[in-house]
Protein backbone atom coordinates (compact mmCIF):
# COMPACT_ATOMS: atom_id res chain seq x y z
CA UNK A 1 0.00 0.00 0.00
CA UNK A 2 2.69 2.28 0.55
CA UNK A 3 4.59 1.49 -2.54
CA UNK A 4 1.01 2.95 -4.24
CA UNK A 5 0.93 6.28 -2.81
CA UNK A 6 4.65 7.09 -2.72
CA UNK A 7 4.77 9.76 -4.73
CA UNK A 8 7.72 9.97 -7.89
CA UNK A 9 10.32 11.98 -7.39
CA UNK A 10 10.02 15.97 -8.47
CA UNK A 11 12.85 18.57 -9.11
CA UNK A 12 11.16 22.05 -7.66
CA UNK A 13 12.07 25.10 -8.75
CA UNK A 14 11.93 28.21 -6.40
CA UNK A 15 12.48 30.77 -8.65
CA UNK A 16 9.85 30.46 -10.79
CA UNK A 17 6.59 32.50 -9.34
CA UNK A 18 3.69 29.83 -8.90
CA UNK A 19 1.78 30.36 -12.29
CA UNK A 20 -1.49 27.83 -11.77
CA UNK A 21 -3.33 26.50 -8.94
CA UNK A 22 -5.29 23.04 -8.94
CA UNK A 23 -8.05 22.93 -6.80
CA UNK A 24 -10.31 18.94 -6.11
CA UNK A 25 -12.58 18.53 -4.59
CA UNK A 26 -12.62 15.30 -2.62
CA UNK A 27 -14.86 12.94 -1.05
CA UNK A 28 -13.80 8.88 -0.62
CA UNK A 29 -11.39 9.30 -3.38
CA UNK A 30 -8.60 7.93 -1.47
CA UNK A 31 -7.89 5.28 -5.12
CA UNK A 32 -7.59 8.45 -7.12
CA UNK A 33 -5.43 10.85 -5.64
CA UNK A 34 -1.81 9.46 -6.01
CA UNK A 35 -3.13 8.90 -9.95
CA UNK A 36 -4.49 12.12 -10.55
CA UNK A 37 -1.07 13.79 -8.89
CA UNK A 38 0.91 11.68 -11.50
CA UNK A 39 -0.75 13.02 -14.34
CA UNK A 40 -0.93 16.34 -13.08
CA UNK A 41 2.94 15.95 -12.69
CA UNK A 42 2.98 14.89 -16.57
CA UNK A 43 0.51 17.30 -17.99
CA UNK A 44 1.86 20.42 -16.36
CA UNK A 45 6.31 20.27 -16.68
CA UNK A 46 7.29 23.30 -17.18
CA UNK A 47 5.03 25.21 -15.50
CA UNK A 48 4.85 26.32 -11.99
CA UNK A 49 1.95 24.85 -10.15
CA UNK A 50 0.04 23.18 -7.06
CA UNK A 51 -2.79 21.24 -6.29
CA UNK A 52 -5.15 21.67 -3.46
CA UNK A 53 -7.59 18.69 -2.22
CA UNK A 54 -10.57 19.88 -1.26
CA UNK A 55 -11.92 17.06 1.29
CA UNK A 56 -15.21 16.64 2.67
CA UNK A 57 -13.83 14.91 6.09
CA UNK A 58 -13.82 11.36 3.63
CA UNK A 59 -14.03 8.12 6.00
CA UNK A 60 -11.73 6.56 3.29
CA UNK A 61 -8.53 8.58 4.26
CA UNK A 62 -8.52 10.02 1.75
CA UNK A 63 -7.29 13.10 3.38
CA UNK A 64 -3.70 10.89 4.60
CA UNK A 65 -3.43 9.87 1.32
CA UNK A 66 -3.04 13.51 0.33
CA UNK A 67 -0.71 14.07 3.12
CA UNK A 68 1.73 11.49 2.55
CA UNK A 69 2.15 13.27 -0.91
CA UNK A 70 2.51 17.09 0.56
CA UNK A 71 5.25 15.35 3.16
CA UNK A 72 7.59 14.55 -0.36
CA UNK A 73 6.07 17.54 -2.49
CA UNK A 74 5.24 21.25 -1.24
CA UNK A 75 2.73 21.79 -4.21
CA UNK A 76 0.39 19.11 -2.89
CA UNK A 77 -1.89 20.81 -0.32
CA UNK A 78 -5.11 19.46 1.66
CA UNK A 79 -8.02 21.52 2.93
CA UNK A 80 -9.84 19.39 5.33
CA UNK A 81 -13.57 20.60 5.91
CA UNK A 82 -15.30 18.83 8.86
CA UNK A 83 -18.89 20.04 9.43
CA UNK A 84 -19.68 20.75 5.94
CA UNK A 85 -20.46 19.27 2.65
CA UNK A 86 -20.63 20.36 -0.64
CA UNK A 87 -18.85 20.34 -4.06
CA UNK A 88 -19.61 23.85 -4.95
CA UNK A 89 -18.47 24.92 -0.98
CA UNK A 90 -15.02 23.49 -1.45
CA UNK A 91 -14.13 24.68 -4.79
CA UNK A 92 -15.29 28.39 -3.64
CA UNK A 93 -12.95 27.54 -0.58
CA UNK A 94 -10.25 25.75 -2.97
CA UNK A 95 -10.17 28.63 -5.15
CA UNK A 96 -10.03 31.35 -2.05
CA UNK A 97 -6.85 29.41 -0.67
CA UNK A 98 -5.34 29.36 -3.63
CA UNK A 99 -1.95 31.27 -4.62
CA UNK A 100 -1.39 31.33 -8.21
CA UNK A 101 -3.22 33.93 -10.43
CA UNK A 102 -5.23 31.24 -11.94
CA UNK A 103 -7.07 28.58 -10.99
CA UNK A 104 -8.54 25.63 -12.20
CA UNK A 105 -11.21 23.29 -10.87
CA UNK A 106 -11.18 19.84 -11.60
CA UNK A 107 -12.81 16.32 -10.03
CA UNK A 108 -10.77 13.94 -8.72
CA UNK A 109 -12.30 10.90 -10.65
CA UNK A 110 -9.83 11.07 -13.64
CA UNK A 111 -12.87 12.35 -15.85
CA UNK A 112 -11.56 15.72 -17.22
CA UNK A 113 -8.51 15.70 -19.03
CA UNK A 114 -5.37 17.62 -17.44
CA UNK A 115 -3.88 17.65 -20.63
CA UNK A 116 -5.84 20.12 -21.53
CA UNK A 117 -4.72 22.74 -18.47
CA UNK A 118 -1.51 23.97 -20.07
CA UNK A 119 -4.15 25.64 -23.13
CA UNK A 120 -6.32 27.29 -20.39
CA UNK A 121 -3.63 28.58 -18.76
CA UNK A 122 -2.06 30.05 -22.04
CA UNK A 123 -5.84 31.36 -22.42
CA UNK A 124 -5.62 33.49 -19.40
CA UNK A 125 -1.65 34.62 -18.99
CA UNK A 126 -2.27 36.33 -22.92
CA UNK A 127 -5.38 38.09 -21.49
CA UNK A 128 -7.65 36.28 -24.33
CA UNK A 129 -9.91 35.69 -21.42
CA UNK A 130 -11.09 35.57 -17.84
CA UNK A 131 -12.79 32.32 -17.75
CA UNK A 132 -11.51 28.75 -19.63
CA UNK A 133 -14.27 26.63 -19.77
CA UNK A 134 -13.47 22.59 -20.49
CA UNK A 135 -16.28 22.07 -23.09
CA UNK A 136 -18.06 18.72 -23.96
CA UNK A 137 -20.45 20.04 -26.31
CA UNK A 138 -18.71 22.14 -28.54
CA UNK A 139 -16.79 20.05 -31.72
CA UNK A 140 -14.17 17.80 -30.65
CA UNK A 141 -15.31 17.63 -27.24
CA UNK A 142 -17.32 14.12 -25.92
CA UNK A 143 -19.80 13.35 -23.62
CA UNK A 144 -19.67 9.52 -24.50
CA UNK A 145 -19.28 8.16 -21.20
CA UNK A 146 -22.69 9.67 -19.59
CA UNK A 147 -25.16 6.89 -19.47
CA UNK A 148 -28.90 8.07 -20.83
CA UNK A 149 -30.23 9.40 -17.46
CA UNK A 150 -27.36 11.82 -16.79
CA UNK A 151 -26.94 12.64 -20.84
CA UNK A 152 -30.59 13.11 -20.46
CA UNK A 153 -30.42 15.55 -17.57
CA UNK A 154 -26.94 17.50 -19.02
CA UNK A 155 -28.95 18.54 -21.87
CA UNK A 156 -31.92 19.45 -20.22
CA UNK A 157 -30.10 21.69 -17.35
CA UNK A 158 -27.78 23.20 -20.45
CA UNK A 159 -30.73 24.32 -21.79
CA UNK A 160 -32.39 25.63 -18.86
CA UNK A 161 -30.06 28.05 -18.41
CA UNK A 162 -29.12 29.05 -21.68
CA UNK A 163 -32.98 30.23 -21.85
CA UNK A 164 -33.52 31.45 -18.76
CA UNK A 165 -30.14 32.64 -17.52
CA UNK A 166 -29.04 33.76 -20.52
CA UNK A 167 -26.00 31.83 -20.24
CA UNK A 168 -24.28 31.94 -23.97
CA UNK A 169 -21.54 29.33 -23.68
CA UNK A 170 -22.43 25.74 -24.84
CA UNK A 171 -21.54 23.77 -21.54
CA UNK A 172 -22.39 25.91 -18.66
CA UNK A 173 -22.79 22.63 -17.14
CA UNK A 174 -19.71 21.22 -16.77
CA UNK A 175 -17.10 20.65 -13.61
CA UNK A 176 -14.03 21.90 -15.21
CA UNK A 177 -12.95 25.34 -15.90
CA UNK A 178 -10.10 27.08 -14.82
CA UNK A 179 -10.59 31.38 -14.02
CA UNK A 180 -8.81 34.16 -12.91
CA UNK A 181 -8.59 34.15 -9.22
CA UNK A 182 -8.85 37.83 -8.76
CA UNK A 183 -12.24 37.67 -10.98
CA UNK A 184 -13.48 34.46 -8.97
CA UNK A 185 -12.94 36.62 -5.67
CA UNK A 186 -14.99 39.90 -6.99
CA UNK A 187 -17.86 37.07 -7.14
CA UNK A 188 -17.41 35.05 -4.50
CA UNK A 189 -19.63 36.54 -1.77
CA UNK A 190 -22.38 36.00 -4.08
CA UNK A 191 -21.91 32.32 -4.97
CA UNK A 192 -23.86 29.70 -3.32
CA UNK A 193 -21.82 27.04 -1.22
CA UNK A 194 -24.90 24.27 -2.17
CA UNK A 195 -24.83 22.15 -4.92
CA UNK A 196 -22.83 20.72 -7.73
CA UNK A 197 -22.93 23.20 -10.20
CA UNK A 198 -20.24 26.24 -9.21
CA UNK A 199 -19.28 26.79 -12.75
CA UNK A 200 -23.25 27.87 -13.87
CA UNK A 201 -23.15 30.06 -10.79
CA UNK A 202 -20.16 31.83 -11.56
CA UNK A 203 -21.02 32.44 -14.77
CA UNK A 204 -24.89 33.64 -14.04
CA UNK A 205 -23.31 36.16 -11.31
CA UNK A 206 -21.06 37.53 -13.29
CA UNK A 207 -23.90 38.91 -15.37
CA UNK A 208 -21.87 39.09 -18.51
CA UNK A 209 -18.78 40.31 -17.20
CA UNK A 210 -16.58 37.84 -17.75
CA UNK A 211 -14.97 37.01 -20.97
CA UNK A 212 -15.34 33.57 -21.35
CA UNK A 213 -13.54 30.59 -23.54
CA UNK A 214 -14.51 27.36 -24.52
CA UNK A 215 -11.90 24.69 -25.25
CA UNK A 216 -12.97 21.14 -25.97
CA UNK A 217 -12.56 18.04 -23.86
CA UNK A 218 -13.50 14.68 -23.60
CA UNK A 219 -15.31 13.22 -20.58
CA UNK A 220 -13.51 10.27 -19.66
CA UNK A 221 -15.09 6.75 -17.38
CA UNK A 222 -14.80 7.12 -13.21
CA UNK A 223 -11.88 4.09 -12.76
CA UNK A 224 -12.51 4.38 -9.22
CA UNK A 225 -15.16 5.13 -6.06
CA UNK A 226 -19.10 6.10 -6.96
CA UNK A 227 -20.52 9.60 -8.60
CA UNK A 228 -21.19 12.47 -6.35
CA UNK A 229 -23.85 13.45 -8.09
CA UNK A 230 -27.43 12.38 -5.93
CA UNK A 231 -30.68 12.25 -6.52
CA UNK A 232 -30.59 15.86 -5.36
CA UNK A 233 -28.41 17.68 -7.93
CA UNK A 234 -31.79 18.33 -10.10
CA UNK A 235 -33.10 20.17 -6.79
CA UNK A 236 -30.17 21.78 -6.67
CA UNK A 237 -30.11 22.88 -9.72
CA UNK A 238 -33.62 24.34 -9.66
CA UNK A 239 -32.69 26.53 -6.72
CA UNK A 240 -30.23 27.50 -8.34
CA UNK A 241 -31.68 29.06 -10.95
CA UNK A 242 -34.36 30.56 -9.19
CA UNK A 243 -31.86 31.87 -6.80
CA UNK A 244 -30.37 33.84 -10.11
CA UNK A 245 -33.26 34.43 -11.11
CA UNK A 246 -34.08 36.92 -8.03
CA UNK A 247 -30.42 38.28 -8.29
CA UNK A 248 -29.68 36.26 -5.38
CA UNK A 249 -32.54 38.09 -2.95
CA UNK A 250 -33.45 34.77 -1.99
CA UNK A 251 -30.67 31.92 -1.40
CA UNK A 252 -30.78 28.61 -2.45
CA UNK A 253 -31.16 27.06 1.30
CA UNK A 254 -34.27 29.67 1.75
CA UNK A 255 -35.75 28.81 -0.97
CA UNK A 256 -35.55 24.84 0.23
CA UNK A 257 -36.82 25.73 3.51
CA UNK A 258 -39.69 27.18 1.83
CA UNK A 259 -40.44 24.59 -0.43
CA UNK A 260 -40.47 21.81 2.89
CA UNK A 261 -42.77 24.70 4.52
CA UNK A 262 -45.01 24.42 2.08
CA UNK A 263 -44.85 20.20 2.19
CA UNK A 264 -45.64 20.63 5.73
CA UNK A 265 -48.73 22.45 5.34
CA UNK A 266 -50.19 19.78 3.36
CA UNK A 267 -48.96 17.53 6.20
CA UNK A 268 -51.21 19.01 8.70
CA UNK A 269 -54.26 19.62 7.01
CA UNK A 270 -53.83 15.88 6.48
CA UNK A 271 -53.00 15.23 10.11
CA UNK A 272 -56.09 17.61 11.18
CA UNK A 273 -58.38 15.82 8.94
CA UNK A 274 -57.25 12.17 9.88
CA UNK A 275 -57.66 13.44 13.83
CA UNK A 276 -61.14 14.88 13.47
CA UNK A 277 -62.84 12.23 11.00
CA UNK A 278 -61.03 9.01 11.46
CA UNK A 279 -60.06 9.04 15.46
CA UNK A 280 -63.19 11.81 16.23
CA UNK A 281 -60.44 13.81 18.33
CA UNK A 282 -62.22 17.36 19.76
CA UNK A 283 -60.92 19.95 17.19
CA UNK A 284 -58.02 21.81 19.79
CA UNK A 285 -56.70 18.06 19.93
CA UNK A 286 -56.66 17.51 15.87
CA UNK A 287 -55.12 20.99 15.74
CA UNK A 288 -52.52 20.32 18.04
CA UNK A 289 -51.50 16.97 16.58
CA UNK A 290 -51.59 18.36 12.88
CA UNK A 291 -49.19 21.06 13.98
CA UNK A 292 -46.75 18.57 15.36
CA UNK A 293 -46.82 15.81 12.86
CA UNK A 294 -46.35 19.04 10.07
CA UNK A 295 -43.37 20.50 12.75
CA UNK A 296 -41.98 16.62 12.75
CA UNK A 297 -42.32 15.93 8.53
CA UNK A 298 -40.83 19.56 8.31
CA UNK A 299 -37.81 18.96 10.48
CA UNK A 300 -37.21 15.24 8.80
CA UNK A 301 -37.05 16.48 5.46
CA UNK A 302 -34.82 19.63 6.25
CA UNK A 303 -32.21 17.81 7.79
CA UNK A 304 -32.39 15.09 4.48
CA UNK A 305 -32.55 17.97 2.07
CA UNK A 306 -31.99 21.82 2.93
CA UNK A 307 -29.18 21.23 5.67
CA UNK A 308 -28.23 17.91 4.04
CA UNK A 309 -24.09 19.30 4.17
CA UNK A 310 -24.70 19.57 7.98
CA UNK A 311 -27.13 16.46 7.93
CA UNK A 312 -27.93 15.75 11.93
CA UNK A 313 -27.05 11.46 12.89
CA UNK A 314 -27.42 9.77 16.05
CA UNK A 315 -28.42 11.68 19.25
CA UNK A 316 -28.23 14.84 16.99
CA UNK A 317 -31.49 13.93 15.69
CA UNK A 318 -33.51 13.63 18.45
CA UNK A 319 -31.43 16.94 20.13
CA UNK A 320 -32.45 18.95 16.89
CA UNK A 321 -36.16 17.74 16.78
CA UNK A 322 -36.83 19.04 20.38
CA UNK A 323 -34.92 22.56 19.37
CA UNK A 324 -37.04 22.72 16.00
CA UNK A 325 -40.28 22.20 18.04
CA UNK A 326 -39.01 25.26 20.37
CA UNK A 327 -37.86 27.36 17.57
CA UNK A 328 -41.57 26.37 15.25
CA UNK A 329 -43.36 27.24 18.81
CA UNK A 330 -42.36 30.57 18.79
CA UNK A 331 -42.73 31.23 14.75
CA UNK A 332 -46.63 30.29 15.03
CA UNK A 333 -46.45 33.49 17.38
CA UNK A 334 -44.94 35.55 15.19
CA UNK A 335 -47.25 33.72 12.39
CA UNK A 336 -50.52 34.98 14.60
CA UNK A 337 -49.46 38.06 15.94
CA UNK A 338 -48.19 39.47 12.39
CA UNK A 339 -51.55 38.24 10.81
CA UNK A 340 -53.52 39.76 13.21
CA UNK A 341 -51.77 43.55 13.16
CA UNK A 342 -52.11 43.06 9.50
CA UNK A 343 -55.71 42.26 9.40
CA UNK A 344 -56.66 45.11 11.67
CA UNK A 345 -55.02 47.20 9.36
CA UNK A 346 -56.44 45.92 6.46
CA UNK A 347 -59.34 43.39 6.86
CA UNK A 348 -58.46 40.73 3.87
CA UNK A 349 -57.85 37.30 5.03
CA UNK A 350 -55.54 36.42 2.37
CA UNK A 351 -53.21 39.20 2.75
CA UNK A 352 -53.07 38.79 6.53
CA UNK A 353 -52.38 35.34 6.34
CA UNK A 354 -49.73 35.41 3.69
CA UNK A 355 -48.12 37.74 5.59
CA UNK A 356 -48.54 35.62 8.69
CA UNK A 357 -46.85 32.61 6.85
CA UNK A 358 -44.34 34.57 5.76
CA UNK A 359 -43.13 35.68 9.01
CA UNK A 360 -42.91 32.66 10.40
CA UNK A 361 -41.31 31.35 7.46
CA UNK A 362 -38.74 33.49 7.67
CA UNK A 363 -38.28 33.17 11.35
CA UNK A 364 -37.79 29.61 11.56
CA UNK A 365 -35.23 29.50 8.64
CA UNK A 366 -32.72 31.87 10.68
CA UNK A 367 -33.75 30.40 14.17
CA UNK A 368 -33.10 27.20 12.58
CA UNK A 369 -29.71 27.84 11.22
CA UNK A 370 -28.32 29.34 14.11
CA UNK A 371 -29.37 26.71 16.74
CA UNK A 372 -30.57 23.52 15.19
CA UNK A 373 -28.66 23.37 12.08
CA UNK A 374 -25.00 25.66 13.02
CA UNK A 375 -22.04 24.79 11.62
CA UNK A 376 -19.43 23.08 14.25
Amino acid sequence: MNEAIRPEPVELSTRMPLQLSVVVPTFNERDNVVALYRKLSAALAGIAWEVIYVDDNSPDGTTNVVRNLAASDPRVRCIRRVGRRGLSGACIEGVLASSAPCAAVMDADLQHDETRLPQMLALLESGAADLVVGSRYIEGGSADSFDKQRAGFSMLATSVAKKLLRVEIADPMSGFFMIRRDRFEQLASELSTQGFKILLDVIATARGKLRITEIPFTFGSRLHGESKLDSMVALDFLGLVLAKLTRDAVSLRFLLFALVGSVGVVVHFVGLLVALDALQWPFPHSQAFGAVLAMTSNFLLNNFLTYRDQRLKGFGILRGLLVFYMVCSVGLLANVGVAFSVYDQEPIWWLAGAAGALMGVVWNYAVSSLFVWRRR
